[in-house]
């Protein structure tokens, strides 16, 4: 949407330059698309773009004083639609000239770029008009050169003309005129009775939900597709609107059949091509000729379509006179039966019918000239025309009668055929009152001249191919776009002609069973009158009046169909919601859907090469039936939900209704054709599959949406009464992203990581913080986002985003560990990456951040994943072959260590690679029995690992490791002396030096045993730990103080313990046992002596369990380790560090591990 602001000359007396007569102030650019100028008189008006400040001072009172008008132009929108959120469908030339005083409403001016005035949005209301169907308005949708539209008429069709007439058009056709006859006479009065009584309740209840969505809000042309789509959302309303496409599609195949039907039947049998010269052949050569008569007839309605539409349009009104006629002549026929009925003779042979088509007399012989004949009749049933020709056995025994076929209203006729008579393929058409005897031979039965079914029947077959016949009911709400007041015409005038319609198929049924007999209601082609229309026997004044009428009646009917369907498809490919059929939104220059006509003519044409109406029937019933299970779903689910937006103006629908409607629909599909059923709910499946993978994301504030609204918030506050059990517990990932300075993403490796572990499952968040306020960084957190779910989808990681900015990164993590998630959704686990700068950095705050992270993992009892070198970890690309995942379980976590490669493993990344897990044990401790105990364990945990009991002895404390501690402490001290102001630097090396000093001199006592006792010891108590550390720091620090200042002279202590140094002193010590050695050497290493005893056990730990750990696993694909926690006294956080460095040196791939405090596997089922 564009607004710009237009400078409009006033004069000094307030009224335009030009225009003074008029007596408001502002008018409207009169060429807003083309950037005309405004004003009267010549005067031209200058635009302003936004941002700028254009001040005018009048030099006296008769000068133009420009003032601001605010100009918003038309929403233009790609897909073809309007724009649901906006509260008015179409804007018109009126209103470009929404302007506001610019005193008396200064208070608000920032804000009427987006929030127009009141005046301005009930102007727009009450121009509004609902553009008609048909090519206009794709013509003007597509209009993106923003020239101006064309006035468009406002409809003013009503409740009559525009929904009912409509209705009673397409529900009332060919099913009605070609087989309500057969069906009543097949399945009985009764029986079809209940058929229409199942179906027509379906109808009913639909068209109640039906036009509750249609009065819920603004229709505009679209109809069904469009109500189904924004109640249920893109998924729902592409995979319906494709079903009901279809529908309309085989709907037009099922009505070119009954035309070509009609034709080669009842008008002009000469013009077949095929011709069965047997009896036999006579279907396949039907079937022939629909083919190619309706191939025919297909082509000429769909370049009629294409010629013009305006065409159809104009004849419906034909169309439907002929469908009323029809109807009326049926009435009247059976009125006039009472008095004189008329006179359809069937020939029966013995209790069977007899195709009355090749003989014109109904008798064995005739006398003529006192003569005995044979007649025709005869020449069908014997070899030859003698008296004492072979004949068939039946033919001889059995005498020929005739009876009326239409006996009339007084007859008693009904209580005959009030039961049902199915049978199956061939079986002979009888009337059981009349005598037969036997004789026959059913192998001779077939070549004979009696009418048998052409089909096998049952109750679930005639629901199938009468159901058609009660479609249609959308045709009111297909033309919304056309009506006066849509809300209002829209449910009466469909309820109206469903009632109508209903109470026509309910008094024919009853009328065709009591005026017309048995034999003919099941002859289905009327073979026994002479091939008559059976409901045209029974019409006044002509049979030829229902016979015309039912041929226009299918013509009609086919074409809209033909018009309907294409249009359809182009709505469903301008929403864009299903990329492959983006080519079906493009037509003609006025917007004629060219390409969609092909496509429908193409689906139509499989339609007519099945060739027999019986058969298509029920296809287009699934198609119909799925839809208006939609229907009934979208209203049912928008009751429930109770949305806001949901205010039909219709009050007489309830939920349960449309509930008992949605599972009528349902029943419906099943009975008519389970097999159908399956795969036009397949069909519709895979189209929801596609259209939610590859589909473009619509809110169009569907139902859907708001039922998984509804559903995650009943489930959030279930979740919240209780923690997830242990056999329920899997991880909930807060994965912690870094950015670089364009807020791209660093290590997207961890994604791919979060990808393999959940494998879809459960939640995943994935967290950034940016550093700043959130007034300032507000773009930047957006294009983060962006960055991120960009990420995401390309790691197919499915989770949220969560982008926090805080005033420093710490506090950031510290929101997200704390607030993310939501309710019993919370994040249990959190994935880092491991800081792999952290001694390079200058900033000490990165390390330091990654520490606190740590401690406040652990304090909201959240388990935790460091991987480290991520960037090497496998992408979801990556197929890893014959490999280990290497577990080191050296402390109890709760089962992570466990859990964790049997997740990565379902994975196909991981799926090759085999599980070893390895402890560690202690001197006294029994490998062997823990060997044991593990498989053990493993085995009642259900996980497949090789198992492997490390022995890690009690070793003296070797050089290297005091080495390593003492190059650790001295480089802490070293960088919390870079922190220290100038002044406090030089207080503290002189109070430092001095007591090192001190301590130098007392070096000899004690050194040696303190030594020991730090190796033995194995707990400290925490102060005595944090006085420790205290005395610890001072020293390290005095001595990287003195290392730095030359002037301290003989008291200088070196820094660095040389390997050259070390030999001398081994050499020089050798005959001494060890702890004289121990104490010698820390007689000469007098910084030794200083170094904290915790510290030097740390790092000994670290030393040996990473030697242990390389050695067993350094070929590993990925190797688990527990991750030790941070010290308690936040002091030592950079020795930590260093520890861990230690632990993981010359590891590739590797996942510390710190538990959350629970158990996350069992042995139990």
């Amino acid at each position: 949407m564009g607004e710009r602001f237009v400078v409009v000359p006033v004069d000094g007396g307030g009224a335009i330059a030009g225009e003074r007569e008029r007596s408001d102030a502002v008018v409207s650019d009169p060429a807003p698309d083309t950037g005309g100028s405004a004003g009267g008189g010549g005067a031209g008006a200058e635009e302003i773009e936004e941002g700028e400040d254009s001040v005018f001072e009048p030099q006296d009172p008769n000068t133009v004083v420009p003032i601001l008008e605010y100009n918003r132009e038309p929403n233009k929108y790609g897909d073809g639609v309007p724009k649901e959120n906006s509260p008015f469908i179409n804007n018109t030339e009126n209103d470009k000239g929404n302007s506001y005083d610019g005193t008396n409403m200064a208070l608000f001016e920032e804000e009427m770029d987006s929030n127009p005035m009141v005046s301005s949005l009930l102007n727009k209301l009450a121009n509004y008009t609902n553009l008609t169907q048909g090519a206009q308005e794709h013509e003007e949708a597509d209009d993106d050169e923003g020239s101006k539209k064309k006035a468009v008429k406002s409809p003013q069709m009503g409740t009559f003309m525009g929904v009912y007439l409509p209705c009673l058009q397409n529900i009332l056709g060919v099913i009605l005129f070609l087989r309500l006859t057969w069906i009543v006479g097949t399945a009985g009065i009764l029986e079809s009775l209940a058929i229409v009584c199942l179906c027509c309740s379906c109808t009913m209840l639909t068209a109640i939900s039906m036009s509750a969505i249609a009065t819920n809000g603004v229709v505009p042309a679209g109809g069904s597709y469009y109500m189904i789509s924004r109640s249920l959302g893109p998924e729902f309303g592409g995979a319906v609107g494709l079903c009901f496409y279809l529908g309309t599609t085989f709907a037009g195949s099922m009505y070119i059949l009954g035309t070509i039907e009609i034709l080669l039947t009842y008008i002009v049998p000469k013009a077949a091509i095929f011709v069965a010269e047997k009896k036999e052949d006579q279907l396949d050569a039907l079937l022939n000729n629909m083919r190619v008569y309706g191939t025919c007839c297909l082509a000429l309605m769909a370049v009629v379509v294409f010629v013009g539409v305006k065409y159809v349009n104009k004849l419906a009104l034909v169309f439907l006179a002929c469908v009323i006629l029809s109807i009326l002549a049926i009435y009247a026929g059976v009125i006039k039966t009472i008095f004189e009925p008329p006179d359809f003779p069937v020939c029966m042979l013995g209790n069977r019918t007899l195709q009355n088509l090749n003989f014109d007399k109904c008798l064995k012989t005739d006398f003529i000239d006192n003569m005995t004949v044979t007649t025709k009749l005869w020449m069908l049933f014997c070899e030859g025309p003698e008296l004492n020709a072979t004949c068939n056995d039946y033919f001889v025994n059995n005498n020929v009668t005739m009876i009326q076929g239409i006996p009339g209203l007084t007859s008693r006729v009904i209580s005959e055929n009030m039961w049902s008579e199915y049978g199956p393929l061939g079986m002979m058409v009888e009337n059981k009152k009349l005598s037969s005897l036997g004789g026959s031979d059913s192998a001779q039965d077939i070549y004979m001249p009696y009418v048998v079914n052409d089909i096998t029947t049952f109750f679930t077959l005639l629901v199938g191919i009468y159901f058609p016949s009660v479609t249609g009911i959308m045709a009111g709400s297909n033309r919304s776009g056309d009506l006066r007041d849509a809300q209002k015409s829209i449910p009466v005038g469909t309820i109206l002609a469903i009632a109508t319609t209903s109470v026509i198929y309910v008094t024919c049924v009853v009328l065709f069973g009591a005026c017309i007999e048995g034999v003919l209601l099941r002859d289905k082609f009327g073979d026994s009158v002479k091939g008559n229309l059976v409901i045209g026997t029974l019409s006044w004044p002509s049979p030829w009046v229902i016979v015309i009428g039912s041929f226009f009646s299918c013509c009609g009917a086919g074409l809209q169909s033909l018009t309907g369907a294409p249009r359809l498809l182009q709505a469903i490919a301008r929403d864009g919601i299903v990329p492959f059929l983006q080519v079906f939104g493009h037509g003609k220059a006025n917007g004629e859907p060219t390409w969609a006509l092909l496509l429908t003519a193409g689906i139509c044409e499989i339609g007519i090469l099945i060739a027999s109406l019986d058969a298509v029937a029920p296809i287009l019933s699934m198609f119909f039936l799925m839809c208006y299970l939609f229907v009934n779903l979208a209203c049912a689910v928008q009751t429930l939900l109770r949305t806001p937006n949901w205010r039909p103006r219709f009050k007489y629908y309830h939920w349960a209704l449309s509930f008992l409607g949605m599972s009528l629909c349902l029943a419906l599909m099943f009975i008519c054709s389970w097999y159908y059923a399956i795969v036009a709910m397949a069909i519709a499946g895979c189209i929801y599959k596609y259209i939610e993978y590859r589909g473009a994301e619509k809110e169009w504030g569907d139902g859907i949406r708001g039922l998984s609204l509804n559903a995650a918030r009943y489930a959030l506050i279930r979740l919240e009464e209780a923690p997830p059990h242990t056999k329920n517990w899997r991880p909930q990932v807060l994965v912690l992203l870094n950015v670089d300075s364009d807020q791209g993403v660093k290590h997207p490796r961890l994604l791919s990581l979060t990808t393999q572990l959940k494998a879809g499952k459960g939640l995943t968040i994935v967290g950034n913080v940016l550093e700043g306020t959130y007034l300032t960084k507000d773009a930047e957190a957006k294009r983060a986002e962006q960055n991120i779910k960009s990420s995401m989808s390309a790691e197919r990681t499915k989770g949220f985003c969560h982008v926090v900015v805080s005033s420093n990164l710490r506090d950031g993590m510290s929101h997200l560990i704390q607030s993310a998630g939501l309710g019993g959704m919370k994040h249990n686990t959190v994935l880092m990456a491991w800081p792999g700068t952290w001694r390079q950095s200058n900033d000490p705050q990165s390390w330091k951040n990654f520490i606190e992270t740590v401690r406040e993992s652990t304090a909201a009892h959240h388990a935790l994943l460091v991987a480290k070198n991520v960037d090497s970890f496998p992408t979801n690309q990556d197929r890893l072959g014959e490999g280990t995942i290497d577990v080191w379980w050296v402390v109890h976590d709760g089962g992570m260590l466990m859990l964790l490669p049997f997740l990565l493993r379902q994975h196909k990344v991981w799926r090759k690679c085999k599980m070893r897990i390895f402890t560690v044990a202690q001197m006294d401790d029994n490998s062997i029995q823990m060997k044991k105990d593990l498989q053990m364990f493993l085995y009642h945990l259900r996980l497949d690992a090789e198992v492997e009991v490390v022995e890690m002895h009690d070793n003296d404390i070797s050089a290297f490791t005091y080495e390593k501690t003492l190059m650790m402490e001295q480089r802490s001290q070293m960088l919390k002396q870079m922190q220290l102001s100038r002044t406090e630097r030089e207080r503290e090396i002189q109070s430092i030096t001095d007591e090192s000093r001190n301590s130098i001199r007392r070096k000899n006592q004690g050194a040696a045993e303190s030594a020991s006792l730090s190796r033995h010891s194995s707990t400290v108590e925490d102060n005595q730990e944090d006085e420790a550390q205290l005395i610890h720091d001072r020293n390290t620090a005095s001595h990287a103080t003195i290392n730095d200042k030359a002037e301290t002279g003989p008291d200088r202590v070196h820094m660095t313990w040389t390997k050259d140094k070390l030999f001398a002193e081994r050499n020089r010590n050798r005959e001494c046992n060890a702890n004289v050695a121990v104490r010698d050497l820390f007689n000469m290493k007098p910084e030794w002596e200083s170094l904290n005893q915790s510290n030097v056990r740390r790092m000994h730990t670290a030393v040996k369990l990473n030697g242990v750990v390389v050695n067993k696993s350094q070929g590993a694909h990925l190797v688990l380790l527990n991750m030790p926690g941070p010290p308690r006294n936040r002091g030592g956080d950079e020795n930590y560090m260093e520890f861990l460095e230690v632990l993981l040196e010359g590891l590739n791939r590797v996942l510390l591990v710190r538990g959350g405090g629970r158990e996350v596997i069992t042995i139990y089922s």
